[in-house]
């Protein structure tokens, strides 16, 4: 039994986070980071999944639910700085589970973060082809039903008579490939093209926020907070509606839009001063988006009401508020569409960056197989482990709906958040006396806090979604228990 918590030693951490001759090139900076968590976190989230969040369960207090998701990210995220700046390594939550809660639950949040990389590449992939087809429209085109949707996906008419069924999202499947080929190039030149997606996204948000301040009805904004009610979507979904419960459930939703300021701790080993850089990169990431955000959110459902989000708008719900209701600033709405597709591209990049990267290190301490840490001689990335990456992505963003996706991705996030809470007040009281470049405050309130808060939003997102995260852990522990526990390092 003490074999599944051994951890994995300290020293030989420090040792692993100096060794970069050998290994991943040191190319990012602080600014990079900032840059990183920008792009990773500005895109599905906001475009796609706050229209949805009110739909389906919050109304205009999605903008209440955005506070309460922020906060939990703050939780999390002083942790992460502190972690990162403490063992600068690539894993992200992965290597300081292992360095503090054993390998057992190591193996547990890594292969949780699955859930949270991956799929959240395929989420952001199947919005991407929904954009897509939204920015052909301006030119009289259009991708037939069929080849940009899931096989679940159904088109029905006025009448709700089915016409059309989804059999493959080829738009998805091609972006995934098209920045798969970028990240085997390098860090460097992946974060040299994010940073300037990043520019001309944050760019369009602004915009959004300024003109439409001025279209916010009043009515739409009223209730603010719903009464509490059942509400079931097309596919057949019960959802809270309104109330406390809709208001959780609303922040478990959009908590998606909030992913990403983790996958920068995943780039230490690329980083230049990652004990002083990975703080910044971390935190002012998640300060800029977290106020965007509910600037954003306010303005969206005071401009546009629930039910464009439900029947008309969906996906596509931002293009559409400002075509329909905000009168003369058509332009933008081709302006944003041109910036969503360039921000979920960015998003999908740190993600599928973010994978590769927490399956190298597992694969260096010998939890999954070597070919997920082989070094292209040339590049030095991960390239092998991209290239199933790439494989294990593009089906999910072929083949299945990207709202499953999307709330497994938010699941599987929640709980590594929580670990990582968990592992900073484990640290202070086992190794206090390991230097730390950056301190969480209020330790330990904060981890606490940050437990709690994310464990709340993780109780709002609904039973289903507990079912599809413990059938996820079952899988991995059988291939923990049938592979990585006799293969690894520390045996």
């Amino acid at each position: 039994m003490s074999k599944l918590f051994r951890t994995k030693p300290l020293d030989q951490l420090f040792a692993e986070s100096e060794d970069s001759g050998k290994g991943l090139k040191r190319s990012l900076t602080a600014m990079s980071l900032v840059a990183l968590g920008i792009g990773a976190i500005i895109g599905a989230g906001l475009f796609v999944r706050t229209a949805a969040a009110a739909a389906n369960n919050a109304g205009p207090s999605v903008t209440i639910g955005f506070i309460i998701a922020g906060i939990g990210c703050a939780f999390a995220g002083l942790c992460y700085a502190e972690f990162a700046s403490m063992i600068p390594i690539s894993g992200s939550a992965y290597t300081y589970s292992y360095a503090t809660m054993g390998e057992l639950m190591a193996w547990i949040i890594g292969w949780d973060l699955v859930l949270e990389y991956a799929l959240g590449a395929a989420t952001v992939s199947i919005a991407w082809s929904e954009y897509l087809n939204k920015l052909l429209g301006y030119f009289d085109l259009r991708i037939p039903f069929e080849w940009c949707h899931s096989p679940f996906d159904v088109l029905t008419d006025a009448g709700g008579q089915v016409v059309a069924h989804g059999i493959m999202n080829i738009p998805a499947l091609f972006i995934v490939f098209l920045l798969t080929l970028l990240l085997i190039k390098g860090a460097r030149e992946s974060s040299l093209v994010n940073a300037l997606i990043v520019i001309t996204k944050v760019t369009i948000v602004i915009l959004f926020i300024v003109f439409g301040w001025s279209f916010i009805k009043t009515s739409n904004h009223t209730p603010f907070i719903p009464e509490p009610s059942t509400y079931t979507d097309d596919q057949g979904v019960p959802h809270n509606f309104g109330g406390i419960l809709g208001i959780l459930g609303a922040a478990g939703v959009v908590f998606f839009a909030f992913i990403g300021f983790d996958a920068v701790s995943t780039a230490a080993q690329e980083t230049k001063n990652p004990k002083r850089a990975m703080p910044i990169g971390i935190l002012g990431s998640l300060a800029i988006c977290t106020v965007l955000y509910i600037l954003f959110a306010y303005v969206l459902t005071g401009v546009a009401g629930i039910e464009d989000f439900r029947r008309a708008g969906k996906e596509a719900s931002v293009a559409y508020a400002i075509q329909t209701y905000m009168i003369g600033y058509g332009w933008l709405a081709k302006l944003v569409t041109v910036a969503i597709l360039a921000g979920f591209s960015s998003v999908i990049l740190v993600m599928l960056f973010g994978q590769s990267r927490v399956f190298y290190s597992m694969s260096r301490d010998g939890l999954v197989p070597k070919i997920f840490s082989d070094i292209h001689s040339k590049f030095r990335t991960p390239y092998k482990s991209n290239i199933l990456f790439f494989l294990f992505v593009g089906m999910f963003a072929s083949f299945v709906p990207g709202d499953i996706v999307g709330d497994m991705t938010s699941i599987g996030t929640l709980f590594a958040f929580m670990l990582v809470c968990a592992g900073v007040w484990i640290m202070r009281r086992t190794h206090p006396e390991i230097q730390r470049q950056f301190k969480a405050p209020l330790v330990p309130l904060v981890p606490i806090l940050g437990i709690i808060v994310c464990g709340a939003m993780v109780f709002g997102l609904g039973w289903a979604n507990w079912t599809r995260l413990g059938i996820w852990m079952v899988i991995g522990l059988v291939i923990y228990f049938a592979y990585s526990f006799r293969k690894s390092k520390l045996s």
